[in-house]
């Protein structure tokens, strides 16, 4: 009796100091990690630029010291006529050198439409990227985002498009820099066409950059403006991913669980994932019930997430 008491103390006391080192053990776990980036797209500050509050090169340092933010993706209209001023370039590169700033992408908007049905416009278009095509090599950015947009029937905006982009793809190549079209109105926001028409170009730094919040085909005229034909976001996503060299993540409304209203992020965030995507997901806040600085706060929590767990 008392060997086996004595045995039974001994066996006791080890399972007591293994369970007392499983609070260790847990906390030494390594958390799960995301399979993306996160980067900060500067559409998300548009209100705060317009009016003057900041500028393009305050942008590198507001991503990093108020949101913890090392990549950024620049939008064109707020340095547009910098494209090939290297004092000023200079400038923002010592800024982002100085916050530990990469630069993923420019987003490209005003330079005529790559979908245009007449020749003399889609070349005149294609010239005026190039300066942005050369931008985005200086400044150390692997992408320039680009429209698809033009006027005419399905078939004949997305012949225009086709060969826009397969040429500006062309031009790219030689600096290695991809070209990518974002679901961005129109045509382009009908993800089975733009599907198409990465196919149809078929060039390896020529794809796309699907934005969750972008697939409103057609808009009703007037103030309102409000969305009256509207593709299928995750049937989009789904069709635009095996082209995606970037991600957008459009966020307008948060409910009180701190989940998007529009998009269901744990749904969309697997389609990005299931086509094998591991690159960057933008942040790009939009709505008007947040301050831009909370609005981006809580998109980037949300990421943070979801990431680890889809």
């Amino acid at each position: 009796m008392t060997t086996n008491r004595r045995s039974f103390l001994k066996q006791a006391a080890g399972s007591l100091a293994g369970m007392a080192l499983l609070p260790q053990a847990f906390a030494e776990a390594p958390a799960k990690k995301m399979f993306f980036d996160i980067s900060l797209a500067e559409w998300s500050l548009h209100k705060a630029l317009f009016s003057k509050k900041i500028t393009n090169l305050d942008f590198p340092a507001i991503a990093r010291k108020e949101f913890d933010i090392s990549i950024v993706e620049y939008v064109n209209q707020f340095f547009k006529d910098k494209a090939q001023d290297k004092t000023y370039l200079n400038d923002l590169l010592t800024r982002c050198k100085d916050n530990g700033i990469s630069n993923h992408l420019i987003m490209i908007d005003g330079e005529g439409n790559l979908g245009a049905t007449d020749a003399t416009e889609r070349d005149k278009a294609i010239e005026n990227h190039h300066k942005w095509v050369e931008c985005a090599k200086y400044l150390g950015c692997k992408t320039i985002r680009v429209n698809a947009a033009g006027q005419g029937t399905a078939e004949e905006v997305a012949k225009g498009a086709i060969e826009s982009l397969s040429k500006l793809g062309e031009f790219a190549k030689t600096m290695n820099i991809n070209v990518i079209v974002e679901n961005h109105g129109g045509y382009s926001s009908n993800g089975e066409w733009i599907a198409n028409v990465m196919k149809q170009v078929n060039m390896k730094n020529v794809g796309t950059l699907p934005d969750f919040g972008n697939f409103c085909m057609k808009h009703s005229p007037g103030k309102d403006f409000s969305c009256i034909e509207e593709y299928d976001r995750y049937k989009g996503t789904q069709e635009m991913m095996p082209f995606a060299k970037g991600v957008s993540a459009k966020f307008y409304n948060f409910d009180a669980s701190g989940n998007c209203v529009e998009t269901d992020y744990n749904r969309i965030m697997k389609i990005v994932k299931g086509s094998g995507f591991k690159g960057i997901v933008g942040i790009e806040y939009e709505g008007n019930t947040l301050d831009e600085y909370d609005g981006i706060r809580k998109s980037k929590a949300l990421l943070e997430r979801v990431g680890p767990i889809v």
